[in-house]
């Protein structure tokens, strides 16, 4: 769908300020949510986190604003730099883009992208969120690894699938198909001048 390479940058970050928003709302909603609001006494998850002062994250607390940022730098270069071309370059050595069905290859690079990008977040996920005050063990780091990969997992196919992925290509629609079609008639307008 974008055709050069600011177009491609455009798309990911799109895509990108989506995800992120998403992964800490269900990280914290969804996933730890009760537990939050247990320890803190309090009946909604962001009074539990303003009252324990922000997020766990390098070992000590940050605001949620931080937290979204942090993951966006990450999540973006990551997308930039490794999910978006090699997710590309997996479809293609499956499906010939030229002769299969745009909706299907669309859909192998969405699946591609997030068999990338799901292991590779939840790792960096797993170094961001490990709780450095009690010591460090690979093994810990390891298991949390595993136990953010099979929550993120589900939620990133399906998110991605039918949700994000289709809502990034209708606002990326609106955003460069107009600027495409107002090219065009540029074009024919030009043209009629010139044949006048």
């Amino acid at each position: 769908m974008p055709q050069n390479k600011f177009q491609k940058l455009m798309f990911a970050l799109i895509t990108v300020i989506i995800t992120v928003h998403a992964y800490v709302f269900f990280s914290l909603y969804v996933i730890n949510g009760n537990t939050l609001m247990s320890i803190n006494g309090e009946t909604s998850v962001i009074s539990a986190i303003n009252k324990q002062g922000g997020v766990m994250m390098f070992g000590q607390m940050l605001p949620i604003w931080a937290v979204i940022i942090i993951e966006f730098c990450l999540a973006y270069s990551l997308e930039i730099f490794i999910g978006q071309p090699l997710s590309f370059k997996l479809a293609s050595k499956v499906f010939d883009m030229k002769t299969t069905h745009p909706v299907l290859f669309e859909t192998a690079i969405i699946c591609a992208t997030v068999g990338i990008m799901c292991p590779a977040m939840s790792f960096i996920a797993a170094f961001l969120y490990y709780p450095y005050y009690m010591g460090f063990n690979i093994f810990t780091l390891l298991a949390n690894w595993l136990k953010l990969m099979c929550f993120n997992f589900p939620f990133a196919y399906f998110t991605q699938l039918f949700f994000i992925q289709p809502t990034v290509r209708t606002i990326f629609k609106i955003i460069f198909v107009k600027n495409k079609k107002d090219d065009s008639s540029l074009r024919e307008e030009k043209e009629k001048q010139l044949v006048s």
